[in-house]
């Protein structure tokens, strides 16, 4: 009996260690499941939830009415990714405060990688160091109270500018009633280039003075800021199933890869331009792109080459600039709820010149 009592009690030790210690992991878990988002059901094998986001009504009305069923803060599959989906502005709040790191960065995307220069561009750059001096950078030299007002005077000229082309077409196509059609999307569109071109680049490509070359010019860089864009938008298969990329299902990946060649050229064009004037003391206008070619001298840039974050930074600056103008400047005139065909389109927004001066 004093034979077994030693082992007996050893036994009796180590199983009330394990029930301790399964009760502690069974704790653990339970807290760990509570924290877990609730996922929504109805996901397909590997696919997700992309069926439900594919009908013919808008994914924010499908997400609306599975956050009434499902509450204010639920998990989705998109694909072979999770997706959280925050229906509710309190839960935003704390997504955007208390938990900011947790939501700061930006998934992996197939357009990000082609057009973006593999993520040099800081709208689509992952939070880290780089993204953090390029915000720096961006801030502080080129979005900053001192340069716009620095240069100031390229807006105002070019509104002067535009009124005055206005001015004149009204002069030579008036009708007996002192009215003309005007294609104010086009127009609009061709002012806020120039505007963002020559702040950026010192570009300027439409108005008085300009051969058919820069016209030709000017509506590539506008095309292909429009790929850009409607490239950008689209629903590519490979991100949602990486292992699907080989197919490049529907071609976007080729046109993506394409539409990059196409900017890279013409802010290729650019920047050497920059260069040169530089080197042969001929600036004279501080653009962006002069301000990047100085600030990016010796800077920790994330192993990206100075040139490629100089492109990448102009073309974010282009394209959320150019797009933003033009978008609000045709909702004002209230050209977005035109119910037409596209010829109609061309010819039914008005603007009555009658007392623009020379």
């Amino acid at each position: 009996m004093d034979f077994l009592s030693p082992s007996l009690y050893s036994s009796i030790a180590g199983l009330t260690a394990i029930i301790l210690f399964s009760h502690y992991l069974l704790k653990r878990s339970r807290v760990g499941l509570a924290k877990t988002v609730p996922i929504a059901p109805g996901a397909w094998p590997v696919i997700g939830h992309l069926p439900l986001l594919g009908g013919t009504q808008p994914p924010h009305l499908t997400l609306g009415a599975m956050a009434d069923k499902y509450g204010p803060l639920f998990t989705i599959k998109l694909g072979l990714h999770p997706a959280l989906v925050v229906s509710s502005w309190d839960m935003a709040k704390e997504c955007f405060t208390t938990n900011d790191l947790a939501v700061s960065s930006r998934p992996s995307l197939v357009g990000a990688k082609h057009m973006g220069y593999n993520y040099a561009m800081f709208g689509f750059a992952p939070h880290g160091p780089y993204w953090r001096e390029l915000r720096k950078i961006i801030t502080l030299e080129l979005l900053s109270t001192r340069r716009l007002d620095q240069l100031a005077y390229i807006r105002v000229s070019e509104v002067e500018m535009f009124l005055k082309g206005l001015y004149k077409l009204w002069t030579k196509e008036k009708n007996g009633s002192g009215q003309i059609l005007v294609e104010l999307k086009q127009w609009f569109g061709d002012m806020s280039l120039n505007v963002i071109l020559r702040m950026i680049a010192g570009k300027r490509y439409f108005g008085v003075n300009h051969d058919a070359v820069h016209e030709k010019e000017a509506r590539c860089c506008q095309k292909a800021v429009r790929d850009f864009f409607n490239l950008l938008g689209l629903f590519v298969v490979s991100d949602a199933i990486p292992y699907l990329r080989w197919l490049d299902l529907g071609g976007h990946e080729k046109a993506m890869k394409r539409t990059a060649k196409e900017i890279d050229n013409i802010l290729g064009e650019w920047l050497e331009e920059h260069k040169r004037q530089r080197a042969f003391g001929e600036t004279k206008e501080q653009d962006f792109m002069d301000v990047m070619l100085s600030v990016t001298d010796g800077a920790d840039l994330g192993g990206y080459d100075p040139d490629i974050v100089n492109k990448a930074t102009c073309l974010n600056l282009i394209a959320g600039g150019n797009d933003t103008i033009v978008v609000d400047m045709t909702e004002s005139f209230g050209l977005t709820n035109l119910k037409a065909t596209p010829l109609e389109v061309l010819i039914t927004p008005r603007l009555h010149l009658t007392s623009f001066m020379d």
